[in-house]
């Protein structure tokens, strides 16, 4: 087999292990085994139905975007703490329509893993013409104001990264 068939996406192969090992707080070898391990397999296993390489663009962006994902994801587990503790009374709990300018499907796909990652939110559905996200909130009180945010901090970056 060739290099290609054994590591079919490389750099997600580095990103899932850094992440695994960020996450675990970790670099003992049995970490860096398990995180290795699992970043070959994930691309491995889904390169039948992930055939198409994409090309990312503006790498200066794509940094840009890790650290805004990495900044928010802080700040929004200190924000749900603070509503978990609190009374739940106060929570403002809502699912709203997220209006998609992407139409990438790699683009869609991270934005929706990007919101699913940020504690606080889920991504919930995806329209059939892909044109609506379904996002679940837990706590909000302007819809529109996250809808602007999220296209502002995630979805802008994305099109210039995927070039859509």
């Amino acid at each position: 087999m060739t290099g290609a068939r054994w590591f079919p996406h490389p750099l997600v192969s580095l990103s899932l292990l850094a992440i695994w090992l960020i996450l675990n707080s970790s670099i003992a070898p049995g970490q860096v085994l398990l995180g290795a391990l699992l970043a070959w397999a994930i691309p491995w296993s889904a390169r039948a139905v992930w055939s198409r390489h994409v090309v990312v663009r503006h790498p200066a962006t794509v940094l840009r975007l890790l650290a805004t994902v990495l900044y928010d994801i802080v700040v929004a587990n200190l924000n749900v703490a603070r509503l978990v503790l609190g009374p739940v009374s106060k929570l403002r709990p809502a699912f709203i329509r997220f209006p998609l300018e992407l139409d990438e499907p790699y683009a869609i796909w991270t934005l929706a893993s990007i919101i699913t990652l940020t504690p606080g939110t889920v991504s919930s559905d995806i329209s059939e013409d892909r044109r609506t996200l379904l996002v679940h909130v837990l706590d909000t009180d302007d819809a529109d104001a996250l809808i602007a945010e999220i296209k502002h901090r995630y979805e802008t970056p994305l099109k210039e990264i995927f070039e859509c």
